[in-house]
């Protein structure tokens, strides 16, 4: 085999075991905030999926396999791997697949500068190709016997809506941390921090606090997604998450003497809108500073066309 052949296989295998290495870090990281809905162990929030996408999407499929190897890992460390287990590995292989396939069909930007790349990521890369990974994820354990028929709805849900926000909060931030660069500007820099700070409070406040003030971290993903488009709104739409996830697990401030049902429901809702106004307004902004910036840059080239093109004063 030719050396650059070699060299080819080596690098592929290496990118195939570095997603699963991946993969199963963001699972091990995804289960310290798990819940037990009808007997079965879901995630409000899955990053191994926002993971996988954002893999695929940097690398393409020839990275598949190092998917379904870290699916097998992270199931293997909630119990022991059976054969049945196999659906679990192909619905959580093919959901991502999928979803980076129909991304692709519509000419998705890696650098979401467009309000469509926006929309697509939501729809094509987290609503619609979850729902393979839940429906066979739920049905194996209906099949091995391990979830009744009746639990199977509610189980179905809370773990399409897990998979859903990983790609919705995991996704983004990993795709604008791989450009991300700090402003020049000491005026922006001082605004970052005091953006992150002012987050940490009102996020710790607004979740923990008994008088149900989720509310609150609207303006701050606002006011991140205005000023500093993906770069900010991603990784405050994940802190949000986060702390959301911890108060509702802890069933603390908004979440305490609640039914697992109204957690579940407030929840998912609070983090699914989090995640599609940060997301949706980076990209609606990106999209019009990039048309202001290339209407300012054609007046520029006009202005000189007009000046070369304008009479000349004669010498003296």
């Amino acid at each position: 085999m030719p050396p650059a052949r070699w060299r080819t296989l080596t690098l592929t295998l290496l990118q195939v075991l570095a997603v699963a290495a991946a993969y199963y870090v963001g699972g091990r990281i995804g289960l310290v905030q798990r819940v037990v809905v009808d007997g079965a162990m879901v995630t409000p929030l899955w990053p191994p999926t926002g993971i996988a996408l954002a893999c695929l999407l940097w690398l393409g499929p020839k990275v598949s396999s190092g998917i379904a190897l870290g699916t097998y890992l992270a199931i293997e460390r909630i119990s022991s791997f059976d054969l049945p287990d196999l659906g679990i590995v192909a619905g959580n292989t093919l959901a991502p697949l999928c979803a980076y396939l129909m991304l692709r069909r519509v000419d998705f930007h890696l650098e979401l500068d467009r309000l469509r790349d926006g929309l697509a990521l939501v729809f094509l890369g987290g609503l619609l190709p979850m729902l393979i990974s839940a429906t066979a994820g739920t049905a194996t354990l209906v099949l091995t016997g391990d979830l009744t028929v009746p639990a199977a709805l509610p189980v179905w849900a809370a773990w399409w809506a897990g998979d859903a926000m990983g790609v919705l909060v995991v996704t983004p931030l990993l795709l604008v941390l791989r450009r991300a660069r700090m402003p020049d500007d000491p005026v922006r820099v001082g605004e970052a921090m005091a953006l992150g700070v002012v987050t940490v409070v009102v996020t710790l406040v607004a979740t923990r606090s008994s008088l149900s003030l989720l509310f609150f971290v609207f303006p701050l993903l606002i006011w991140a997604a205005v000023r500093f488009q993906l770069a900010g709104s991603a990784p405050c739409t994940l802190f949000v998450s986060v702390m959301t996830i911890s108060a509702a697990i802890d069933r603390a401030g908004p979440f305490a003497d609640r039914t697992l049902l109204e957690i579940m429901v407030n929840l998912q809702a609070l983090n699914g809108a989090a995640a599609l106004t940060g997301l949706l307004l980076a990209a609606l902004v990106t999209e019009q500073n990039d048309i202001r910036e290339r209407i300012e840059l054609a007046c520029e080239e006009l202005a000189e066309v007009v000046e070369r093109l304008g009479p000349r004063k004669p010498a003296d």
